[in-house]
């Protein structure tokens, strides 16, 4: 980390980094380029069984070559990684197989096999970046994504002469690109631009398989980026465990039923919600059923008394507020160099062109977009907003754990005044 080793936008194994972040610069540019008037094409790449095809004498060559080991440490690596045996043995009691020597893929359950394939991998940066197209990694799940305006054939050009120079690097890194699980995800854009795309990738002799939604990280994205097929799939999960803890809360207390409820609901709920924030009221409202349904379990309340004293008795934030104080949170972090680069780039503290009081306020620049329901969703415009109506004493925070109490306590003000 100290020296920059790791790739930018590769946010597998890393501190800081998480799905989350991941996904929210991706959302960010997106919706970015949709405020612009701009189509994006998202690619979502399948690699088949990365992990276990990595060869040792590339990875070394990697080592020695591209991030700088020799000596002593190169040879250590070299001993970590050859003569290793395995077998398989059905029970404890039960004769084991043949040892047979592992001569691919990094140590399973190591410390070092994640940190070794994201330097294994370190070359694939290079390669799309040349082509002018975005991506992002995380662990062996990558993302192309590319915004073009309609009828714009170009950067489609671009698109598939990088896919096709990803599967050569691939075939002969001992990795397997499956295009049978690729995934293409058009947003915006029209029946033309899905034509042209569709008959720009099958001249090359690439298969491509179009989908209206498609899994990314957890996170099912649909092509107009605003997460109803999601959240229909997340609500009828949802309900499902609670019609389970529903028929168990007689015979649980109430601590028991909160630790079923936050282990098998509130983990859904809150998984990635940083890009829900500034989703339509409709949506919000859906995932703010699932909230209530599991508060008036946990209390045993009765269906139609009022859910807000329930909540607050509970002391839970309502979803909307949970979406911004996750905004926040990675907007502190970002600003406090805890968060990924890739976030931090994206804010920019308030310089005013003369001498005013708030200019040391700790201020966030605001960008100027042009639709609040598509720009004003983003990151980049989301997180300053936010930013700049939280009073000093939480933006001054001196640390997480004391940013997280004073932004709870503000927000739950607010939510149950």
């Amino acid at each position: 980390m100290h020296y920059n080793l790791f790739e930018k936008f590769q946010s597998g194994f890393r501190t800081g980094h998480s799905t989350e972040t991941a996904l929210t610069r991706v959302v960010n540019d997106i919706l970015i380029s949709s405020d612009e008037g701009n189509s994006s094409v998202i690619m979502l790449l399948d690699l088949s069984a990365a992990f276990d095809t990595i060869d040792h004498s590339i990875l070394l060559h990697r080592l020695e070559n591209d991030v700088g080991l020799t000596g002593t440490v190169l040879t250590w690596f070299s001993s970590y990684l050859s003569n290793r045996l395995q077998y398989v043995q059905k029970c404890a009691d039960s004769t084991p197989s043949l040892y047979t020597e592992v001569q691919y893929g990094v140590p399973q359950g190591s410390v070092l096999g994640p940190l070794l394939f994201s330097l294994y991998m370190l070359p694939l940066g290079s390669i799309i970046r040349k082509h002018n197209v975005n991506f992002h990694s995380y662990a062996d799940d990558t993302q192309l994504y590319l915004s073009f305006k309609s009828n714009e054939v170009s950067p489609m050009w671009s698109l598939i002469s990088c896919v096709s120079e990803l599967k050569e690097w691939m075939n002969k890194n001992y990795l397997s690109l499956n295009t049978d699980k690729t995934e293409m995800l058009i947003v915006g854009g029209n029946d033309a631009d899905h034509n042209n795309i569709l008959s720009s990738f099958n001249s090359m002799g690439i298969p491509v398989n179009f989908t209206e939604s498609a899994r990314n990280l957890g996170v099912i994205f649909d092509s107009s980026m605003s997460f109803k097929a999601h959240i229909t799939k997340l609500s009828k999960t949802c309900f499902f465990h609670l019609k389970n803890v529903r028929k168990l809360r007689r015979f649980l207390n109430k601590q028991d039923s909160e630790k079923l409820i936050h282990a098998f609901i509130s983990s859904r709920i809150d998984y990635c919600n940083a890009v829900f924030t500034g989703c339509s009221n409709c949506s919000l409202y859906s995932l703010q059923l699932i909230q209530n349904a599991a508060a008036r379990i946990i209390t045993r309340t009765r269906k139609y008394e009022h859910i807000t004293p329930v909540l607050k008795s509970l002391h839970w934030l309502p979803v909307k507020f949970r979406a911004d104080f996750k905004i926040l949170l990675l907007t502190y972090k970002s600003l406090n160099g805890r968060g990924p680069a890739y976030l931090s780039e994206l804010i920019m503290t308030y310089k005013p062109e003369r001498t005013l009081r708030s200019q040391d306020a700790g201020l966030l620049m605001i960008p100027r977009i042009n639709k609040i329901t598509v720009g004003g969703r983003a990151f980049s415009y989301r997180a300053p907003k936010l930013w700049n109506g939280l009073p000093a004493t939480i933006r001054d925070a001196p640390s997480v754990s004391a940013f997280k109490s004073r932004l709870k306590t503000h927000y739950f003000s607010l939510a149950h005044p």
